[in-house]
Order: C-alpha cells, then sequence, then structure tokens
C-alpha cells in the first residue's frame, strides 16, 4: 500500500508541480549525510509517521451475498491510516527553493484526493477516496522542528503532506448457515395438575402423572 501511494505522489508532482523541469524525486530521510550528497535540485518526499485515523473508523459489517440474495459471508469496513509526509526542496538557491514549493502547495490545493488516474488499479477500484492535506498546523504531540532535531538537520521550510488511505486487510467472517423457516413464537402454559402445554401451533405435550 505505502509503495503504491509513494508512486502516486511521485506522478502528481512530476505531472502537476515541476512538469518535467529535471528536478528529481527522492523518498530517503533527509539527513545531513543525505543532503551532503546532492548536487541536483532534488524535491524530498519523506514518509515520516503512520497512524490510524480513529475519528473515520466504521464499525458496520458488509454483507456478502451469494446469487440467491443470501448472506454468505461478512465484510469488515477498511480501516484509514494517515500517511504524514515532509516535502523538502533543495537547490543551491532559497528562491528557487520557494518557487518549487510553491508549485507543489498549488499541485496539492488543486483538490482534497488524490486523482484516480494517477493510483493502482487496486487503489482505484476500491469505492473510497484517498485523501489528501497539506500545510495544516501539527498535531500537539509533535513539532517539525523537532522532526528536524530527529533527523540531525536544520530547520528548513517544508510542508507537511497528509494522505489517508482505506487499508483492507482481507478479513473475512463466514455467515452461519441460512435460516430456511419461518420464526415461531411459542408460549409454554403450566396447568394447575403440572401438565404442560405448549401453545404455537403444535400438538400439547403432557408431562405429569394422569
Amino acid at each position: 500500500m505505502i509503495q503504491e501511494i509513494d508512486e502516486s505522489l511521485r506522478r502528481l508532482v512530476l505531472r502537476d508541480a515541476v512538469n518535467g523541469s529535471g528536478v528529481e524525486l527522492s523518498f530517503e530521510a533527509p539527513t545531513k549525510e543525505w543532503a551532503a550528497r546532492r548536487n541536483t535540485p532534488t524535491i524530498n518526499i519523506y514518509l515520516y509517521d503512520i497512524r490510524e485515523d480513529v475519528e473515520r473508523r466504521e464499525v458496520e459489517y458488509e454483507d456478502i451475498r451469494d446469487a440467491e440474495g443470501r448472506v454468505v459471508e461478512r465484510r469488515p469496513p477498511p480501516r484509514r491510516f494517515a500517511l504524514s509526509y515532509l516535502l523538502t526542496v533543495w537547490t543551491q538557491r532559497p528562491e528557487d527553493e520557494h518557487q518549487v514549493l510553491a508549485s507543489l502547495l498549488a499541485a496539492f490545493l488543486k483538490s482534497d484526493r488524490l486523482p484516480p488516474d494517477l493510483l493502482s488499479e487496486a487503489l482505484a477500484a476500491q469505492p473510497y477516496a484517498v485523501r489528501t492535506t497539506v500545510a495544516l498546523p501539527p498535531p500537539r504531540d509533535r513539532t517539525l522542528a523537532d522532526l528536524w532535531s530527529a533527523l540531525g538537520g536544520e530547520l528548513k521550510p517544508s510542508l507537511d503532506l497528509i494522505v489517508t488511505v482505506p487499508f483492507d486487510a482481507g478479513r473475512v467472517l463466514a455467515a452461519g448457515p441460512p435460516v430456511l423457516r419461518e420464526p415461531e413464537i411459542v408460549a409454554v402454559d403450566t396447568t394447575d395438575d403440572g401438565a404442560r402445554e405448549t401453545v404455537g401451533g403444535r400438538e400439547p405435550v403432557t408431562t405429569g402423572t394422569p
């Protein structure tokens, strides 16, 4: 799943942000050692966090029916995961970096989801959109300054991109055997002499001593 999203992001950036300008793309961690090896303009798309979007978790199972309409399986809904990417631009001049950052921002602001034509066949076939948000304030439990400190580098202008992806683990629960007769309500009445009579369409059954 993650590799498929990486490929979709690569296609979108090349098509809508740089438009064949010769800028390289990298998904490596932008550490000091990595930056020292750069000798061409590069856009770095670094995946730094994966966590479930619990606010969008669904609990209702989907019924899978056979040709006669009977429920044969029950499939739990997919769980959605937020993939957080740090987008940075590495060139010799800050003004060039800012220009490319602006192009990246414009590309991801065009829509709140990844275009279906840029998705893999599996992601495009499923009924849930792959949503994106960009440049939102970071959660309270982490800051971009902390991220740069963990990478061992200096703070740099960046975009925080979050891609929310439905993930289906393929779990399927088999349904029980179909019910082939109508439900019947049966009442039990105990008589004074200890006999039990079943009411509801069946013959009375006597259990006491005559």
